[in-house]
């Protein structure tokens, strides 16, 4: 028989910051979820429980921890054998040690899956402003973070920039006081958009190619500048090319290059995957697509300039 690891999912945040509602609502619902029982452990009592009659009917059986001392290897094998879950889910207390925790010696049959934040929108704020090593220490293994009870009217640059630097990697949801999803606009791009040059720093060129191929008329006659490897696909016209990065969405298999072709006056001679930091100017031209035939306006940049750059330490950006 093939060995199997059973998925372990890690719900983090505050005290009351909505971790047993997110996991009833949403972890719970994933199609991907393995057949069979869920083992699902309690390391903080909140506002919301889980009900006798929804354990029952989902086949989630609880337990609650008082301390992370609790988990040893031999503990979490005996778990193994008591429960036989299909998949464990644990709501992690917002006062422990995250990244001590992930230390821990866990049997080899656990699998760490996946590790979700819940913030309290109507506290963010107040933890950025005198809790911020510790709120954020929560968050930076976090593969989504979502803020729930958010007030539309706040600003959410601060939040997005200091989880960018902290951890790239993370997804960042923002939901209203009714659990709507508040669509990502103008007022959560980290980078004046408005400015006569938007600079771009690394951390945000996959925020800003992303906002630019979805929204491209709010970029339309703007100078842009940023690091990017430079590269002329084989058949490209001698006036063209590509400036752009290595760009991961979610994980390590998915990371792809991503960019702009570029026009320029005259022929441009550069090695391939050279580093530069080029300023250019945003537009739309209309162009065939040769395996439709039909024509679309489709987001051009107009060469400015550049000057040669070493590579960065990471040469790969995220979304």
């Amino acid at each position: 028989m093939a060995f199997r690891q059973i998925p372990v999912y890690i719900v983090t945040g505050q005290l009351d910051s909505g971790k047993t509602t997110f996991f009833k609502e949403t972890l719970m619902q994933q199609e991907w979820l393995e057949d069979g029982r869920t083992l699902f452990i309690l390391c903080e009592e909140g506002e919301f429980e889980l009900s006798d009659e929804y354990c029952r009917i989902r086949k989630i059986d609880r337990l609650t921890v008082d301390t992370p001392d609790v988990f040893t290897k031999e503990y979490c094998e005996d778990l193994v054998k008591k429960y036989s879950p299909a998949q464990i889910a644990i709501e992690f207390n917002g006062m422990w040690d995250l990244q001590e925790f992930l230390k821990k010696d866990f049997p080899k049959s656990w699998g760490l899956a996946g590790i979700y934040s819940t913030v309290d929108g109507t506290t963010l704020e107040l933890y950025m402003t005198n809790m911020r090593n510790i709120f954020m220490n929560q968050l930076i293994e976090s593969d989504l973070v979502v803020v729930n009870r958010c007030a539309r009217t706040l600003n959410r640059v601060p939040f997005r920039k200091a989880l960018k630097l902290q951890n790239p990697g993370a997804q960042t949801i923002f939901e209203d006081p009714e659990g709507k999803l508040i669509e990502f606009g103008e007022e959560d791009l980290p980078y004046d958009i408005n400015a006569e040059m938007i600079d771009l720093d690394d951390a945000d060129y996959g925020t800003w190619y992303a906002d630019a191929f979805e929204t491209p008329e709010r970029y339309k006659g703007k100078k842009i500048r940023f690091l990017a490897q430079f590269f002329r696909p084989f058949g490209m016209a001698k006036n063209m090319f590509v400036p752009g990065r290595l760009v991961m969405a979610c994980c390590p298999a998915d990371v792809k290059f991503y960019g702009f072709p570029c026009k320029t006056d005259m022929p441009l001679r550069f090695d391939n995957k050279s580093w530069h930091r080029i300023t250019a100017e945003f537009a739309m031209e209309k162009r065939r697509d040769p395996s439709t035939g039909q024509t679309a306006m489709v987001p051009v940049l107009r060469y400015i300039s550049a000057e040669n750059e070493k590579a960065p330490a990471d040469e790969v950006v995220t979304l």
